[in-house]
């Protein structure tokens, strides 16, 4: 059972968390780069688990440092819309939300105008991207 905690309550929390985090002489920026790090396991499970999240990362990917949205991104990874939303976002039974391309800091969505949201690539992204490559 996943439980949902709203953003807000997320924010919250995070604050002394942060604040405890500096009395132990722990920057943010260190404990980005630890998450990330103990995340990199997981991403590389996600993308060979499910050929479409590997094909929209890869686009991303190619596209970079554009974003796109997800009509394109679909039609240039030849699958469905809503497969593109699922593995970016997770969906259900389909996509598993934890291992969405979100969830796992691969892709960041920006919005642009009125309920425009475009997907790119993030540094993490990149990063993982061309070390699954070199192993290759």
């Amino acid at each position: 059972m996943q439980i949902s905690i709203p953003e807000t309550t997320i924010l919250l929390m995070r604050k002394p968390f942060m604040q405890w985090m500096h009395m132990d002489g722990m920057r943010e920026d260190d404990w980005k780069e630890d998450s990330l790090n103990k995340k990199r396991p997981l991403v590389v499970r996600a993308l060979r688990r499910s050929n479409v999240r590997r094909k929209i990362a890869e686009y991303l990917f190619d596209i970079s440092p554009s974003s796109s949205y997800t009509s394109e991104i679909a039609h240039n990874v030849k699958t469905t819309p809503t497969n593109v939303i699922g593995a970016i976002r997770g969906m259900q039974s389909r996509y598993r939300e934890d291992e969405s391309l979100l969830a796992l800091d691969i892709v960041e969505m920006k919005k642009a105008g009125n309920d425009i949201k475009l997907y790119g690539i993030t540094p993490f992204g990149k990063e993982i991207l061309e070390s699954i490559k070199d192993r290759e």
